[in-house]
C-alpha cells in the first residue's frame, strides 16, 4: 500500500515536478509553479488529468476557457485537450495532478520548468512501458 498525506507532501517539495507513484494505468504526480511561471500550454493525446489544486491562485486555460483556480479546486483535462495552468498570484502555485495512462518516467524528479522541458526533449521523460 502507498499512503501519502498528499497536499503535505505537496507543500513540502520546492520542485516543479516530482512523481510519486506509477502504477500500469495511473500515476500520481506533485507540482510547484513558481510565482509568475506556467506549465505550459500542451495537449495530452490518450491520456485524462486530474488536477487537484492545494494552495496558491492561479488561471486553468483549458479548451479556450480560463477560470481561477485556488486551494481545494479541481480540474478534469480530458485526453486531447489543449490546457495551461498559470500562476496568478505571489506564492508557489501547488498542486497533485493524476494521470491515465501515466505521462512521465518513474520517479521523475525535475526542480525547474527549464529541466522539465529539455528532458521531455531529450527524450529522457518518457512514462514506462510493459
Amino acid at each position: 500500500m502507498e499512503h501519502f498525506t498528499i497536499a503535505t507532501v505537496a507543500e513540502k517539495s520546492p520542485d516543479f515536478r516530482r512523481v510519486l507513484w506509477t502504477g500500469e494505468h495511473t500515476q500520481l504526480v506533485i507540482m510547484t509553479i513558481p510565482p509568475g511561471g506556467e506549465i505550459g500550454e500542451e495537449v495530452h493525446e490518450g491520456i485524462d488529468q486530474i488536477l487537484t489544486f492545494v494552495s496558491g491562485t492561479g488561471e486553468a486555460r483549458v479548451a479556450g476557457e480560463k477560470r481561477e483556480v485556488v486551494s481545494g479546486d479541481l480540474v478534469v483535462v480530458p485526453a486531447g485537450t489543449k490546457h495551461n495552468f498559470v500562476n496568478t498570484g505571489p506564492n508557489p502555485l501547488v498542486l497533485y495532478t493524476v494521470y491515465g495512462p501515466p505521462e512521465h518516467a518513474d520517479q521523475a524528479v525535475h526542480h525547474t520548468k527549464e529541466e522539465a522541458d529539455a528532458a521531455e526533449a531529450a527524450g529522457e521523460d518518457e512514462p514506462p512501458t510493459e
